[in-house]
């Protein structure tokens, strides 16, 4: 392998995907809002349209079309410019302040909870998602995630895939690149992290998107470690 897992100090984990079902929680509160209004919605196509919206906005903030803006704030411009177009353009503000919520309300895939726990018991476990730092504390007290550590793109005012990101966990909790490894559904994410020297490990989430083909197995086979799930990972890391 490219990296001994005896050599790393600190898990960072993506979040979105890769440790809650964002599209599933979002799909049931989107409708819930609907069935309270007697609305008719496609539940599964309003949380897609929701997601699709993040990396565009995100990147917007990137690339200095707009100063740095939190993902609660991100979403929260997608939001108000969906609601009309599902016929929920109706709500009131405490009513789209309480549906954009909804991400601090993300359950978990059935094995991350207890995944991580075992994981816990040799490394540091922190998040490294650009999901805002509220937004990720809530979310793990409400999915009882055993983090050791709230770790956001908020803290270093750079998105992922920026090296900053990266780099940044690292300084953070006092450990080299090359003791981090970063774990995650998503290739990007991980591509960027080894290019900042991280070791990467790759977790399947082939139903992060419904029935619509995931996150399965990863083109680039040259990752540290490729994992069916958190309980999977724990075992290939020895614990």
């Amino acid at each position: 392998m490219a990296a001994e897992s005896s050599a790393v100090r600190l898990l960072t984990f993506d979040v979105f995907g890769t440790v809650v079902d964002w599209r599933g929680s979002i799909a049931r509160e989107a409708a819930a809002v609907a069935q309270s209004r007697g609305i008719k919605l496609d539940a599964d196509a309003f949380a897609d349209r929701w997601r699709a919206g993040y990396r565009p906005a995100m990147d917007r903030v990137r690339n200095g079309e707009l100063p740095w803006i939190n993902i609660d704030r991100l979403h929260r411009m997608i939001l108000d410019e969906l609601l009309p177009q599902f016929g929920l353009g109706g709500l009131t503000e405490a009513e789209r302040v309480h549906f954009n919520r909804a991400w601090h309300r993300l359950e978990p895939w059935p094995d991350s909870v207890a995944g991580l726990t075992r994981l816990k018991r040799k490394f540091v476990l922190a998040t490294l998602s650009n999901g805002n730092v509220a937004l990720l504390t809530n979310m793990a007290k409400h999915a009882a995630l055993p983090w050791d550590c709230i770790l956001s793109a908020e803290l270093f005012h750079h998105y992922k895939p920026d090296p900053q990101t990266y780099l940044g966990a690292a300084e953070m909790l006092d450990v080299t690149p090359a003791q981090t490894m970063m774990v995650a559904a998503h290739e990007d994410d991980l591509i960027a992290a080894r290019a900042a020297g991280l070791s990467t490990a790759f977790v399947r989430r082939p139903r992060e998107f419904g029935t619509r083909p995931g996150y399965d197995l990863p083109r680039d086979r040259s990752f540290d470690y490729v994992a069916d799930n958190f309980e999977d990972l724990a075992s290939q890391l020895g614990v």
